[in-house]
């Protein structure tokens, strides 16, 4: 139709001949327009493009000492203030990536690579975890710090404080406490914090090294790498009676004590059995394991069709407590054959 259209022009007019025939003007003109030959497999040049001599220019001033770690919207910036324009941003990308060279190209700290921390506990006193919450004040910003020690493995508060401040001296005041309370030997025992300013202050850092205590920090910005502190932290902000602003210090002390207690005589956590932390931390869960197996088998006597799936049993002990289990690699795959 293109080829129609271009026949009939010279008798009717472009614009008639193009209408008539459905034709687009614009695909007449570019049929009429000449095509520079190239060779096969080149591309023809495109006029505008920069040439051999002008890429090097760009690519030497990339390359120079002055903008090796500059972005080329700063190259073109600069050199703009100065009075000079060699091409566009988007130019000097296009020949950075053609060189293989589109990367970070500031010069910027490389902050190393934080290991993953892996813990286990087997049983109480054996890793502890431990963080400061902030608690609402009476008027606008002021707060009080809520220091929390917590036993993984039982769930057990074994130490917590309220204090005016976030304060070093307060923490390693705390944690030596803490651990003569519970009569913990040297080498016993691992403490795992966040990597705040009072964690890994050298007062506690000191502390710790003098009663044998292992120390281990989470990754910055890994609210997974402590999560025992976390959600006892939520079980706190979460009660019912937990006000929106405390009214003096001594409140917030008070609160604290009552929920504490709370949480360790008859908050029953399901990551234990449903037991109490106290009961766990303190050995007593064997007994009442023996109270539950039996009052389930006086029920599965007395009513057997009540339990379809058989007598039924007590939920299983905790045996272990982890920070971030050990992923399991596997190294082969089953594939499935015809027969197999």
């Amino acid at each position: 139709m293109i080829a129609a259209a271009d026949e009939l022009a010279p008798a009717v007019g472009v614009a008639r001949a193009c209408r008539v025939l459905g034709v687009s003007r614009a695909s007449l003109y570019r049929r009429r327009r000449p095509r520079p030959v190239a060779e096969k497999g080149e591309r023809p040049a495109f006029p505008r493009a920069l040439s051999e001599a002008e890429r090097a220019e760009v690519l030497g001033v990339l390359h120079s000492e002055r903008f090796c770690d500059a972005s080329p919207a700063t190259v073109v910036a600069t050199l703009l203030d100065e009075g000079t324009y060699l091409c566009s941003v988007r130019t000097m990308y296009r020949l950075l990536e053609e060189n293989g060279e589109v990367r970070e190209r500031r010069n910027q700290l490389q902050h190393p690579a934080h290991p993953r921390p892996e813990l286990l506990a087997t049983g109480p006193n054996e890793l502890w975890s431990w963080d400061i919450t902030k608690l609402l004040g009476p008027a606008k910003w002021t707060y009080y710090s809520l220091y929390v020690i917590l036993d993984v493995f039982s769930r057990y508060v074994t130490g917590w404080m309220v204090a005016h401040r976030e304060s070093a001296a307060l923490a390693k005041r705390l944690i030596e406490e803490t651990i003569a309370k519970q009569d913990i030997a040297p080498g016993e025992l691992t403490i795992h914090a966040d990597p705040g300013s009072s964690m890994t202050s050298k007062p506690v850092a000191l502390l710790l090294a003098d009663l044998g205590v292992t120390r281990t920090h989470s990754r910055p910005h890994v609210s997974n790498d402590n999560p025992y502190s976390e959600a006892q932290v939520k079980t706190l902000k979460y009660r019912p009676t937990f006000p929106a602003r405390f009214g003096s210090i001594e409140d917030a002390r008070a609160f604290c004590r009552e929920f504490f207690c709370w949480y360790n005589t008859c908050h029953r956590h399901s990551g234990i059995a449903y037991m109490t932390p106290e009961a766990v931390h303190y050995g007593w869960v064997q007994e009442i394991q023996g109270v539950r197996a039996e009052a389930l088998a006086a029920a599965y006597a007395a009513h057997p069709e009540r339990f379809v799936k058989g007598a039924p049993r007590p939920w299983p002990l905790p045996t272990a407590a982890w920070i971030n289990r050990p992923q399991i690699q596997t190294t082969t795959k089953e594939v499935w054959r015809p027969g197999a």
